[in-house]
């Protein structure tokens, strides 16, 4: 029963937010709370579950973000259709980059990664007639200006992305992945197409990941390569998400995902500390793997006893 009536509590709380008058400036912290969310979870489907720790989403989600930039720059259409295409484009694009990166593991595949997404930063730097190159695209006619109709988008994105994901993990597949995670070798000797269940769980985390990249080309009305396809700012962000809230947890990227940007926020609005939230990320960071290794949802018994003994 937990199962179906948390999930919807969750969304239907979500869902009554704007009613009660937040400003602008909150709409848009949980506007970029539930885009980090649904990152986090689509990572969370390959590094958390399928055991793959991928260093580059920031090239999936800046794919994404170009497929709908690109559309509005070149072919003056929507940026919003960009959406539904990224999930055609992101799946060509992360197959045939998973055909030649899922053929490496460990930390020589999470090197591969990394290295996919300054790859397709340097080449958009310099494809200037077909993306704008380091001029970026500003989508220059923004559907709304007020945040409401952008919040429920990426709500109803964040939704969808958390059904899928754990019809997933619930599914032969999801059994399949964790196999896969806890011992490739083993997984194989069983019969288990390791190669094939590494690549859709790649393309599927990678699609979801494209889809907030487009989204928030929509939101935000500009994109260049060190903005979409930042290393720092996308792909180790996404990580830390899922190791402050929990790896392979169903809650783990909204409560990381809250965290990190709400501590993001406030690091900058200290004077003279903006510049060095990365170092306040670090620290956080090492302070989870050796208190918390299993993430803030994960030991969560472990909290809970701590509490109850500070109490006594």
């Amino acid at each position: 029963m937990n199962r179906v009536a948390i999930p919807l509590a969750v969304f239907g709380a979500l869902l009554a937010l704007p009613l009660i008058g937040l400003s602008s400036y909150t709409m848009h912290i949980l506007v970029l709370v539930l885009m980090w969310t649904t990152i986090g979870m689509a990572w969370n489907l390959l590094g958390g579950y399928c055991g793959q720790v991928s260093f580059g989403h920031a090239a999936y989600f800046g794919v994404g973000a170009y497929t709908a930039g690109i559309l509005y720059f070149k072919l003056q259409i929507s940026a919003w259709w960009g959406i539904p295409l990224s999930v055609a484009v992101v799946s060509v694009f992360a197959f045939l980059l998973g055909y030649i990166v899922l053929k490496l593991r460990g930390p020589f595949f999470a090197l591969a990664t990394l290295a996919s997404g300054e790859v397709l930063r340097i080449t958009t730097e310099n494809m200037g007639e077909f993306t704008n190159g380091t001029l970026g695209i500003l989508i220059q006619q923004r559907t709304w200006i007020e945040k409401t109709w952008y919040y429920y988008i990426i709500l109803a994105i964040a939704a969808l992305t958390f059904v899928v994901i754990r019809k997933l993990v619930a599914s032969k597949w999801g059994y399949y992945f964790v196999a896969i995670r806890e011992d490739q070798d083993a997984a194989e000797s069983l019969g288990i197409d390791t190669t094939r269940y590494k690549t859709i769980a790649l393309v599927i985390s990678a699609i979801l990941t494209g889809i907030c990249g487009a989204f928030y080309t929509n939101y935000m009305g500009y994109i260049d390569p060190h903005i979409v396809f930042a290393l720092h700012d996308i792909s180790i962000i996404t990580i830390m998400i899922v190791m402050v809230g929990g790896v392979a947890t169903e809650w783990g990227a909204l409560i990381g995902a809250g965290i990190m940007v709400l501590l993001a926020e406030w690091i900058r609005a200290i004077p003279g500390l903006g510049a060095s939230h990365q170092a306040f990320f670090g620290i956080l960071l090492i302070a989870i793997i050796i208190f918390l290794p299993n993430g803030i949802v994960g030991d969560l018994p472990k909290i809970t006893r701590l509490f109850r003994r500070a109490r006594a």
